[in-house]
């Protein structure tokens, strides 16, 4: 008979089984006042995203009304709700980390039951995980990193990069650049823009996808340091905010407000979150 354990002792094991590592402090804003703060998962079952997350390589803990999962750089917010859809076939194909140890890793991986694609490359260890609810994670190996693992990369599909480049960058303060990437031996020069803390790969789609929110990665969140003054340098340049800016009900301390850009991808602003540990 299977056990079903309460979700405060699946939230204590998994505490317990994580992976020890420096605590993960979010980058330092850049020169706009923007970092990458977190990536907000809809999940069918919290517990199985917690295990998940967890053996991961994650720390999961609870704040307030929060569930979170640290890692180097990045918090992944976890929030019980029934997705839309997977990661695949929105404007947020999946997101990437950086592993130190990439065959001990993927090893372990799976060992614990994770469905691990591989993916030939000849430069580097590279494969994606899928997990609950069609989160797609990509990773890959970094033998010169600190931590065993560290936040990369967030991977959007848009119909015009240079366009979601400029966007990023006026809006965000993002550098943009390129990097060398795609998938095994057929090799791809990406668009990218870079926050603290961050790359946002940007690939082009001639393919009609649906926005984030409401799908399992449901938005992604910047961090920002003076989020009135932000927020007013957004609004001036047409940029519509989903209301006013407001006190989170989850996580007292927190302000937040949410953007959709162009494409598609829901993005929340926070004041706050980097004070959570």
């Amino acid at each position: 008979m299977q056990t079903t354990w309460p979700p405060v002792l699946v939230l204590t094991a998994a505490l317990a089984l994580a992976p020890s590592f420096a605590s993960a402090q979010l980058a330092h804003p850049n020169a706009s006042g923007a970092a990458i703060g977190h990536v907000h998962i809809n999940a069918r079952d919290l517990d199985a995203q917690s295990r998940f997350w967890t053996t991961l390589g994650g720390r999961v803990f609870q704040h307030e009304k929060l569930t979170l999962v640290q890692f180097p750089g990045i918090y992944v917010i976890l929030r019980k709700q029934d997705p839309t859809g997977g990661t695949v076939g929105s404007t947020l194909n999946h997101f990437g980390f950086l592993v130190k140890d990439f065959a001990g890793s993927v090893a372990r991986w799976k060992a614990a039951g994770l469905e691990w694609e591989p993916v030939v490359n000849p430069q580097i260890g590279q494969g994606f995980i899928n997990g609950p609810d069609g989160v797609r994670v990509e990773i890959y190996e970094d033998t010169s990193i600190a931590t065993p693992m560290k936040m990369h990369h967030i991977h959007l599909m848009v119909p015009d990069p240079p366009a979601a480049q400029r966007w990023y960058s006026q809006q965000f303060g993002a550098i943009p650049g390129t990097r060398l990437g795609g998938v095994g031996t057929t090799r791809t020069q990406f668009d990218t823009v870079n926050v603290p803390g961050t790359e946002v790969t940007l690939s082009k789609s001639a393919e009609t996808l649906v926005p984030t929110k409401g799908r399992a990665v449901d938005h992604i969140g910047f961090e920002v340091t003076g989020i009135d003054a932000f927020v007013a340098r957004l609004k001036s340049a047409g940029v519509k905010t989903d209301g006013d800016i407001r006190n989170s009900t989850n996580a007292s301390g927190l302000r937040i407000v949410y953007v959709t850009d162009p494409w598609g991808t829901e993005i929340e602003i926070t004041e706050g979150l980097a004070a959570i540990h």
